[in-house]
């Protein structure tokens, strides 16, 4: 018996050796892949891919419109609206915004207890900062678990450590999702409203900044009441941005 408990022991701690490898090589793997986009523009996100995927599946083609363009050629309007609605903190903070963070956990919370009693539940809005979404939209899926937000909270560290500021913005605005099959400032400006990038008045970037929470949403009444009236907000907001 003392034998076979030995031989199980070992077993055991051999497989729990072996996923400690594991996730160490997955994290060296995801630390070379950051660190490789400080001098390399990534091709593609995760989330990009599972739409491209999606749409494939769906449709049986993939409408896709992307075109890459440096940070100097991205409008200082759409950087400062882009901050001011998603990320106030984004130029001060080291990725994570612990007190928002904390607040959407408790709304969630708050929402599963109604949703238990059969309640609706109440508006969600998320926590996390452009460098969460960053980490988020380009390396990891889509599945809501713990062990998946925690990963999210390391790859934002290594996003943080490795690059700048300006550089994750840059990354930011080229890759996220303006539209089904929309991505970055450029193919965003050149849909919405026939300029490119570079050229995005004030007004013009505080609208695009609004549909960010919610693109698929928004690009169907792009120019509604409550996306003209929240970009004024934006807008008033913007000029206290300082940009990376």
């Amino acid at each position: 018996m003392k034998a076979a408990a030995s031989a199980a022991g070992q077993a055991l701690l051999r497989i729990a050796a072996l996923l400690a490898l594991a996730a160490l090589a997955l994290q060296l793997a995801f630390l070379a892949r950051i660190a490789l986009m400080a001098a390399v523009d990534p091709q593609s996100t995760t989330f990009q891919r599972s739409e491209a995927w999606r749409l494939l599946v769906e449709r049986q083609r993939i409408a896709w419109a992307q075109e890459w363009v440096p940070y100097e050629r991205i409008s200082p309007h759409l950087k400062r609206a882009v901050i001011a609605s998603e990320d106030a903190g984004f130029t001060e903070h080291f990725g994570i915004d612990w007190e928002s963070l904390e607040q959407a956990w408790e709304r969630q919370q708050r929402n599963e207890q109604r949703m238990a009693q059969g309640r609706r539940p109440g508006k969600v809005v998320g926590g996390s900062t452009i460098s969460q979404q960053l980490a988020k939209n380009l390396l990891l899926s889509g599945e809501r678990t713990l062990l998946r937000k925690g990963q999210e909270l390391v790859l934002t560290v290594m996003l943080e450590t490795l690059l700048t500021k300006q550089r994750m913005l840059e990354i930011y605005l080229n890759n996220v999702e303006w539209g089904e099959g929309l991505f970055g400032a450029q193919a965003a400006a050149r849909h919405y409203f026939r300029v490119d990038a570079e050229r995005l008045s004030p007004e013009q970037a505080a609208r695009l900044a609004v549909m960010l929470p919610a693109p698929k949403r928004f690009e169907k009444r792009p120019a509604s009441a409550y996306v003209i009236g929240r970009a004024a907000t934006i807008q008033a907001r913007m000029g206290d941005v300082v940009l990376p």
